[in-house]
């Protein structure tokens, strides 16, 4: 499972701001055109995101001479699945919905359809990314606290000590 360009450039692009807010203790707004050099991207796909960055209220912008941008809340405030959840990029690593092609065999009129076998594994492990996403902020990532949050999870039939 890869999350798509739209999601990967949506949080590159909010730990930029959050990193040039945190060295500029003025406050001054920062451009798109600086994030885009800075993160070598392209300027009108960011002004994409950052629309729907700012719907979702995750930035605040103002137009103009000295315009440009700033996070709406504290970095220690905006979990990186907020930030995916707002480009809308689906946090998912199945395709089982009905008619969607994916692992649901067609059913007969008026009944469901019947799930494939991995349907469990992939939909637990997109929830778990979900839970690994929500409890990382923006600030987690300036301030370099991502290495060795993963937690590895115990084998089906032991407890919490290995024992099984």
């Amino acid at each position: 499972m890869q999350l798509s360009t739209r999601g990967r450039y949506a949080v590159m692009a909010m730990v930029d701001l959050a990193t040039q807010e945190a060295a500029d203790s003025a406050s001054s707004r920062i451009c798109l055109a600086d994030i885009a050099c800075r993160q070598q991207l392209s300027q009108s796909y960011l002004e994409q995101l950052f629309a729907k960055l700012r719907r979702a209220e995750l930035v605040c912008s103002a137009r103009g001479p000295g315009g440009g941008y700033r996070l709406a809340r504290p970095s220690s405030e905006i979990a990186i699945a907020d930030i995916v959840a707002a480009v809308d990029e689906p946090i998912t690593a199945t395709r089982c919905e009905i008619g969607s092609g994916g692992c649901m065999v067609a059913p007969p009129p008026g009944l469901g359809g019947e799930r494939c076998q991995t349907h469990d594994l992939w939909f637990e492990l997109g929830r778990q990314i979900a839970f690994f996403l929500s409890g990382i902020t923006l600030a987690d990532v300036v301030l370099g606290r991502v290495m060795g949050r993963a937690v590895r999870l115990s084998p089906a039939g032991s407890d919490q000590n290995g024992a099984g």
